[in-house]
């Protein structure tokens, strides 16, 4: 892979490093390895709590750095991410290199002597999987990419659960599950109107290969089965009712808003609103699911599936 070239030089801030770490998705990243923190059963010292956070930011933070570093020239060629440090020259690639290895050793080394090793391991196996696994193996050989690679977004809550614990559960492993079967459709519902970056590119994300009918049928799928599966924390005792009625409600209104995009003819609306609407409602959903999980346990107490 050769880097980006530009006539132009440009300085690099403190801001650019940031933007390496992808802010926006470690937002909801965090949010999530709170949230699951905060759920889980048992307690744990504010300052280690924050800690374990802090060190899932920082895994975070460095493999989005990692994924930039290998992906700069594909970066450059789509409108999408055309405008990332690396892209517009502000960076070395080896400057993006050195500071998300720094980031993933640092967070797992933090984590595993705070809290402890379970926990860190899990977390280096998440930076591996999208460092490593997704971005260099899987997203520029399958249009399935996204669907093996969803793991690495799933780990999060897990990770803030097994922080508090020490062990891992049937509990974590259903957020882990729910966050797995939620990326297909929340990623493809973007993929769909970017498709031609994707194509320009040679990523062969699902519509770019196997076209928009196909892709739609998979979202929709996708969407019915999240649909009981963000429910089964509740029906196995592990949640009180609150949780559960609104992962039904929240999961819902996702598939009926899969319906429009999964029966939308080719040509049909240019403006691609259906999908747009689904991926923006994609993230809200989320961030209610495990905000209501973490206030069914401050309502309902410790689960009872430990």
């Amino acid at each position: 892979m050769t880097s980006p070239t530009n006539a132009v030089k440009l300085p690099a801030d403190w801001r650019d490093f940031l933007a390496l770490t992808k802010p926006r998705v470690m937002s909801l990243v965090v949010f999530t390895g709170l949230c699951g923190l905060l759920a889980a059963p048992g307690h744990i010292n504010p300052v280690l709590g924050f800690t374990a956070v802090l060190c899932i930011a920082l895994g975070a933070g460095g493999a989005g750095a990692l994924n930039q570093w290998w992906e700069a020239e594909i970066d450059s060629g789509m409108k999408r991410t055309s405008k990332r440090p690396l892209p517009q020259g502000r960076l070395e690639r080896t400057d993006a290199r050195d500071f998300g290895i720094a980031l993933s050793v640092a967070s797992v080394l933090i984590l595993g002597l705070a809290i402890h090793w379970l926990a860190a391991t899990i977390l280096a196996i998440s930076i591996i999987y999208y460092a490593v696994v997704y971005t260099i193996w899987l997203k520029p050989r399958t249009p399935q990419n996204i669907v093996i690679g969803g793991g690495a977004g799933a780990f999060p809550p897990l990770i803030g659960w097994v922080a508090v614990t020490g062990d891992i559960t049937a509990m974590p492993l259903l957020l882990f599950a729910v966050i797995f079967f939620w990326t297909p459709p929340h990623f493809w519902a973007l993929a769909l109107f970017v498709q031609t970056d994707y194509a320009k590119v040679g990523i062969p994300m699902l519509p770019v290969v196997a076209g928009e009918v196909a892709t739609r049928r998979q979202i929709l799928a996708y969407s019915i089965i999240l649909l009981p599966l963000s429910a089964v924390p509740w029906w196995i005792g592990g949640t009180g009712p609150l949780y559960g009625i609104a992962a039904l409600v929240l999961s819902g209104v996702f598939l009926l808003l899969t319906f429009p995009v999964a029966f939308r003819r080719t040509g049909e609306d240019d403006r691609m609103k259906p999908e747009k609407r689904l991926f923006t409602y994609s993230i809200a959903y989320l961030f209610a699911l495990f905000g209501v999980l973490v206030a069914d346990r401050a309502i309902y107490g410790s689960s009872v599936l430990t």
